[in-house]
């Protein structure tokens, strides 16, 4: 395409930048449509971020940052990422994509130096790994005979090195996310431990199970954990904090699935066959496993990392009467609160989030990622009690 159709009306200087920065995955082409973009408010890319810088409020750090969930939260409320770790290399790279963020660490944060790697920030965000305590991870490893919780060496201590971390840096805020099983894991042992720690620490922690569904056209329970520094924090401020009331207007399938999906995502005959056979089986023997069959009207399931085996706790019913299929990568997308207004507001304009990774990868990683509209709904909360606080200290 000659160069004067694409930047037609386009300066010199903004020429260079797309030729020069389109983000991972995205074609320059398309790049190119974010410039006199009208799907980000008519601003080009660089003044847009140009823009964003002029009105941080805080500072905060992305740990076991996944896709961005807690990152596109946070900086809807004025946060300025300023450190990212995530030790899976694909997740990091739909995180470095979706987000703008070149430096993702993916190495075992307990290989980092705290003091000197990690930058001073105002809120820790961690969705720390939530596997050691899910109902189906805890099943499947006592299963095989393995630790799970605090005793699973490779993910369940994690924990801890949040405590580090905190313990150094000394955040103002500590803002948790895992699965609503950690409330009840080992019979209420493991929460009682975070407790206590996050206590010693000198944190007054608050916490809430939190349905996405009140945001997003699926059931997703997860507990947040909130915790404000006691030496930087009064109690009143402390006391000012809540966690928000559920939207009444509640989302359905139908606005977040697609007019023509691509037929690959239709479950074959054998798949379909074997699906329905598997939940009559266990039905028999009254069991709950079983695929999840649902439409425009309706709410989906939890969409999990296993969905793309076979798409079983989310099946979308035929039209015509023929076999289901699953939810295509976009409708997923969408599903998890990925929305295309948080894409024009953030970096894509009209385009949505791009998919830069297999369907397996990414259905994984949408499985295993935090809402974010969630979190921007308890970070809009947090940020205010935090510029109170910084505006009393002059900090």
């Amino acid at each position: 395409m000659p160069k004067d159709l694409l930047t037609r009306a386009v300066d010199d200087d903004l020429v260079a930048w797309v030729d020069d920065s389109p983000p991972p995955g995205m074609k320059k082409e398309i790049n190119m449509k974010q410039v006199p973009g009208k799907g980000m408010g008519g601003l080009s890319a660089p003044t847009r971020r140009r823009r964003r810088d002029r009105v941080k409020k805080f500072r905060f750090i992305d740990l076991f940052a996944g896709i961005g969930g807690f990152h596109i939260g946070m900086a809807m409320n004025g946060g300025e990422c300023v450190f990212t770790s995530e030790w899976d290399r694909w997740a990091a790279v739909t995180y470095r994509a979706w987000t703008g963020v070149e430096d993702v660490r993916t190495e075992d944060i307990r290989d980092l130096d705290f003091g000197s790697e990690i930058p001073d920030h105002d809120v820790l965000c961690a969705g720390f790994p939530c596997q050691p305590f899910s109902i189906a991870g805890v099943s499947k490893k006592n299963s095989l005979g393995r630790a799970h919780g605090f005793d699973d060496e490779r993910q369940g201590n994690l924990f801890f090195a949040i405590c580090e971390i905190a313990a150094v840096k000394r955040p103002a805020v500590l803002f948790l996310e895992n699965v609503k099983n950690l409330k009840s894991h080992d019979g209420g042992n493991t929460f009682r431990e975070i407790s206590r720690l996050i206590d010693e620490l000198g944190y007054e922690m608050r916490s809430a199970i939190v349905d996405a569904r009140a945001w997003v056209p699926q059931h997703r329970e997860r507990i947040f954990l909130v915790c404000f520094d006691r030496m930087r924090f009064t109690d009143d401020e402390i006391g000012m904090f809540r966690f928000p009331m559920p939207p009444t207007d509640h989302p359905v399938l139908g606005q977040i699935l697609e007019e023509d999906p691509d037929p690959k995502y239709t479950l074959t005959d054998g798949l379909w066959t074997y699906l329905r056979e598997y939940a009559e089986k266990h039905r028999a023997k009254g069991n709950g496993f079983g695929y999840g069959l649902v439409g425009p009207e309706d709410v989906a399931r939890t969409m999990s990392a296993r969905y793309y085996k076979d798409g079983s706790e989310i099946l979308i019913r035929s039209n015509s009467g023929g076999n289901p299929r699953r939810l295509t990568i976009s409708e997923a997308t969408r599903l998890m609160g990925y929305t295309p207004e948080y894409a024009r507001r953030l970096w894509y304009g009209d385009a949505g989030f791009p998919q830069v990774v297999s369907d397996t990868q990414a259905y994984r990683q949408l499985g295993n990622s935090v809402a974010p509209p969630v979190v921007e709904a308890i970070g809009a909360l947090i940020t205010k009690v935090l510029l109170q606080m910084k505006d009393r200290t002059g900090e």
